[in-house]
């Protein structure tokens, strides 16, 4: 997608992002189990949500929650936001049965989020289950999968994953169930680091040493990221589960950014803010890119392919599809908000 310029025959190419995907900033989880949060979710500033059939209900609920999904998913209005069900997991008793009666009777179903997606297999079913049931209802959107990456084997299946099927739209990195699996119990909260996850410098000359924390989720983000770039899909960080440390969820939030991820998971309303910001580009960003190309117009029109700018530093055709990138980026988060 290009952002449409007043371009003449001497300027430079437009980059075209290979990216049909909606803005998927941020993705609030909302228990299915309560109505209320379900009817506040509706109204809420997330580009999407995911109805929690899985970690968020007890066993003794899970039939009524999937029940209360569906009329949730049928009745409310959601407006232009991605709306998905978390399932419980297929190697349980009630995966199957969420999948089919809910795709089957949700219209306005966009996405099943799956957790524990370890293996193509996984991918497969899925997309056998849902090819079966929207034949069956003569459904014309198929309904798109996220798939939760969540565990040690997912992790080391996760490009072959990403580049299963035609309904996989986004990959998520499960950070809690990631650490169990991994034996990893020293962080303090998913999704923050670890004091325990530092290396400690040399002495200097006084005898005093530094100490430097690492991050033990690099690892997984950055293969997760990789293996959706590679793919064309979104790349959602999951939970930063310390509610009441809004400058952790931040650094967080910021870190997957950097990684190349399109947005996170917000689970409290609280969070949506910061994701919407952070999953956008800035202000500074955006004057950037606007300065960008009309540079390198003024260069084209005189056959110059290079221009140093007003800051001293050279631009190119690289910083032209940089550029077109972020100013894509920013003509669709705003399209969403209309």
């Amino acid at each position: 997608m290009s952002v449409p310029q007043n371009r003449g025959a001497g300027d430079p190419p437009v980059y075209k992002a290979n990216h049909a995907h909606p803005i998927q900033r941020s993705e609030l989880a909302v228990p299915a189990s309560n109505p209320r949060f379900m009817e506040k979710a509706a109204a809420c500033a997330a580009d999407s949500i995911f109805l929690d059939l899985e970690d968020a209900v007890i066993p003794a609920l899970k039939v009524q929650a999937r029940a209360q999904a569906i009329e949730a998913i049928n009745s409310l209005d959601w407006g232009r936001k991605i709306v998905s069900v978390r399932v419980n997991g297929l190697d349980t008793e009630w995966g199957c049965r969420d999948i089919v009666e809910v795709a089957e009777a949700c219209p306005r179903l966009d996405r099943i989020v799956l957790p524990k997606c370890n293996t193509v297999g996984h991918v497969q079913a899925l997309e056998l289950m849902l090819g079966s049931i929207e034949a069956g209802q003569q459904r014309a959107t198929p309904i798109g999968l996220e798939a939760l990456i969540e565990n040690a084997e997912g992790l080391a299946n996760v490009e072959a994953i990403a580049a299963t099927g035609t309904r996989l739209k986004a990959l998520v990195f499960g950070g809690g169930d990631y650490q169990l699996d991994m034996g990893i119990f020293s962080n303090r909260s998913v999704g923050a680091p670890s004091a325990h996850y530092t290396v400690l410098t040399d002495a200097d000359h006084k005898g005093e040493r530094v100490r430097h924390w690492n991050d033990p989720w690099h690892f997984a983000l950055a293969r997760i990221a990789n293996a959706c770039k590679a793919n064309g899909l979104v790349a959602l960080d999951g939970p930063y589960t310390n509610i009441g440390d809004p400058d952790g969820f931040r650094a967080a939030a910021w870190r997957a950014a950097a990684l190349g991820f399109e947005g996170k998971w917000a689970i409290h309303p609280s969070q949506i803010e910061a994701c919407n910001e952070i999953y956008a580009p800035t202000a500074q960003q955006v004057a950037w890119a606007r300065h960008v190309l009309d540079a390198m117009a003024t260069a084209a029109a005189v056959g110059r392919g290079a221009v140093k700018d007003k800051n001293g530093d050279m631009i190119d055709i690289a910083h032209v599809k940089m550029a077109n990138v972020i100013l894509a980026r920013h003509a669709r988060i705003a399209e969403a908000a209309q």
